[in-house]
């Protein structure tokens, strides 16, 4: 007698489907990292991808509605580490200012191994947003890459911490300067590409603390810098 519809056949063929699904999405993002590192934004089709991950460009787009989601989606592991890791700094209730050092130049480390992926992620963020009216992206938008991989999540929340208690300067907001300090390291990682990463973060942590906290600065030379 066959299965019936939702039984063990059932079961096993939608088993096997999400299985080839899962897949193709695998393929798609490794071929999508590896191509979007080597030929930039602007160089990389979707179905330059496709060819790479050996499938359709119509089954790539069944998974990606457009090249600026699928980049969002490439780089969202890498920000879901370190946002995970401010999370929980801040429920341990580390103090802030070492905190936050340690997340800037986890980002400079992470922008600097992936510098050709950054740098392609900084011209889609610019693209995408250069066709929308100015202001922050749509939480709700799902192809914004800004908001598949919110970089400035890894520094908000600590900031915002610190703006709350007393502990940093509460102007500019969390968000500005999360941006702002984002914005600068995917900027020198276009300008700069081959910067290391420990003078990234030095110049970037005199810039955020700067803002928050400039006692930190006051009466050190770089009072950021790693050099012995």
């Amino acid at each position: 007698m066959p299965a019936a519809p939702g039984g063990r056949s059932g079961d096993a063929r939608a088993r096997a489907a999400q299985t080839k699904r899962d897949r193709t999405r695998r393929a798609l993002l490794e071929a999508a990292d590896a191509t979007f590192a080597t030929r930039g934004w602007a160089r990389t089709r979707m179905e330059d991808i496709a060819a790479t991950a050996e499938v359709s460009p119509a089954s790539a787009y069944n998974h990606f509605a457009s090249k600026h989601a699928l980049i969002g989606h490439v780089y969202k592991p890498q920000v879901d580490l370190l946002v995970a890791q401010a999370e929980q700094d801040r429920r341990r209730g580390r103090p802030l200012v070492d905190a936050l050092q340690d997340q800037v130049r986890a980002l400079t480390r992470m922008t600097f191994r992936n510098r050709g992926l950054s740098a392609a992620l900084w011209y889609a963020i610019n693209d995408y947003a250069g066709g929308r009216a100015a202001g922050p992206p749509d939480p709700d938008d799902p192809d914004d890459p800004r908001t598949i991989a919110p970089l400035p999540a890894t520094l908000m929340g600590l900031i915002g911490d610190g703006q709350a208690s007393g502990e940093f300067r509460p102007y500019p907001e969390a968000g500005d300067v999360a941006g702002t300090v984002i914005n600068m390291l995917l900027i020198r990682t276009v300008n700069r590409p081959f910067e290391p990463p420990e003078r990234t973060a030095e110049l970037l942590l005199s810039v955020m603390f700067g803002l928050l906290k400039p006692e930190l600065l006051v009466g050190a030379e770089r009072p950021f810098s790693r050099a012995r």
